[in-house]
């Protein structure tokens, strides 16, 4: 079992910035290795589907954007750490949402915007963009 932890949240003005880091754990990871594991980030705003935000393979050599988020926000990890981050500059108001971690076994390739692909998941972080 993979438990994942998001923290960075928070309240920031239009233009702004944050970043959000999920740290990975678990009992089984003496056998599955964190570099293993490819992450992705995903939100949901109120009142809509949860929505794929980008995805980083477990060497963090490939990533993968939403068009929606492309340029204003860097997926990255940190293999030594058991961690993945998600950078994000020039935030707007239409980013704010519940923003979660979720992690796979393997690059997610063509299902990498499918939440039901992703095995884990953290309990989400508020992000909120204030005008």
């Amino acid at each position: 079992q993979v438990q994942l932890i998001e923290s960075g949240g928070g309240l920031v003005q239009v233009g702004g910035s944050l970043r959000l880091s999920c740290a990975a754990s678990g009992r089984t990871f003496s056998i599955i290795t964190f570099s293993s594991l490819g992450m992705g980030w995903f939100r949901q705003a109120p009142g809509k589907e949860r929505e794929f935000v980008a995805t980083i393979s477990g060497d963090g050599i490939s990533t993968s954007y939403a068009d929606s988020v492309k340029g204003r926000l860097t997926i990255s990890r940190d293999n030594a750490k058991n961690t993945v981050y998600l950078q994000m500059n020039n935030l707007k108001p239409e980013d704010t949402a519940l923003y979660f971690c979720a992690a796979r076994s393997g690059w997610a390739g063509s299902l990498k915007e499918i939440p039901s692909s992703y095995d884990h998941w953290g309990q989400g972080i508020q992000v909120t963009v204030s005008s």
